[in-house]
């Protein structure tokens, strides 16, 4: 995996034994919205010192990079920023992660952000803090979207948009990586590479890590107090890109299982399982539409139990293979 890294900007006499936190922030073609993000990094108060891992994902481009140079060169975000060359969010992942452990000793957490995020002041404090009070190995925190146009009276109650828990305190397991804690030993345990690249355009690669990461007996934990906001463009409220959605998160739970119990018997202990949430389905999309005044919002169960069905004879939608319709 080291030949498909390339570090191209380092902040000048940057002391890598310092620090005990790293934030790792992936980047495709959002020049402008990684800056948001990274001024967000700089205006944090937190008292544990923490670096900055970019991860530049378009190779050719290279947007990200180009646009983020200058403040890493002069300072002002101590760190590094690296070129992931194999394109898709789980190879970035893997760049960054690898990254941080070898060349930054003390790290203790990793962090992760997207670039269409923006921190809160004190989200890198409230993360490690909740990691160490309630002693758990991965820490997750919401995402609140930001929608442009009339989105956020819409849709504001779509599955595909709300937190998975509402309440700081141990969790059975998270969902989400743009907006998690990992334990240094977490990645340790885990191995190179950490999120299957398998997922790389399907997503779901984050799911995958965490259900591994139970498996191993590693903890979770939530912290409601760390939020991100997320700009969530116009286009994801439109009705394709959440139908896609809601079919993409049925096929990934189907091929997390598939992948965990992958035998004969096991299949169709699958087949039964899907087929009975597609015919529990519309009664739940019923609940759903009758609770948000919605019916594009209560189609959710049913576009999910179809796509775990579809998965099951291999047709699962690449909804990240092109960026620009995302």
């Amino acid at each position: 995996m080291t030949d498909a890294i390339t570090i191209e900007r380092i902040s000048p006499d940057l002391d890598f034994g310092r620090y005990e936190v790293v934030v790792t922030l992936p980047t495709f073609r959002r020049p402008e919205h990684l800056l948001k993000t990274l001024e967000s990094l700089a205006a944090q108060q937190a008292e544990r010192r923490f670096a900055v891992i970019v991860m530049e994902n378009d190779a050719q481009g290279r947007e990200g990079l180009a646009a983020a140079a200058a403040l890493f060169e002069t300072s002002r975000i101590p760190g590094l920023i690296l070129v992931a060359h194999e394109r898709g969010n789980c190879a970035a992942y893997n760049a960054g992660w690898q990254t941080a452990l070898e060349r930054f000793p003390a790290m203790r957490y990793l962090l992760v952000i997207d670039d269409d995020e923006i921190a809160s002041e004190t989200w890198i404090e409230r993360l490690v803090e909740t990691a160490e009070t309630l002693a758990v190995d991965l820490v997750g925190a919401p995402q609140i979207p930001v929608f442009e146009g009339d989105g956020q009276s819409r849709y504001a109650r779509h599955p595909v948009f709300t937190p998975h828990y509402a309440r700081t305190g141990p969790v059975p397991i998270l969902y989400s990586s743009g907006n998690v804690l990992i334990r240094r030993s977490v990645l340790e345990a885990v191995g190179a590479p950490y999120l299957d690249t398998a997922f790389n355009f399907i997503g779901g690669g984050d799911s995958d890590f965490y259900s591994r990461c139970r498996e191993k007996g590693f903890t979770f934990g939530w912290c409601a107090e760390a939020p991100v906001h997320e700009t969530t463009p116009a286009r994801r409220t439109e009705f394709s890109w959440l139908n896609a959605r809601g079919l993409r998160n049925g096929a990934i739970s189907s091929i997390i299982e598939r992948r965990r119990r992958g035998g004969p018997a096991d299949r169709l202990r699958r087949l039964a399982k899907s087929a009975a949430l597609l015919a529990a389905s519309p009664f739940r999309s019923a609940r759903l539409a009758f609770d948000t005044r919605s019916p594009v919002i209560g189609l959710y169960h049913m576009q999910v139990a179809i796509g775990r069905l579809l998965a099951e004879f291999g047709l699962v939608n690449e909804q990240y293979r092109r960026p620009e319709q995302n």
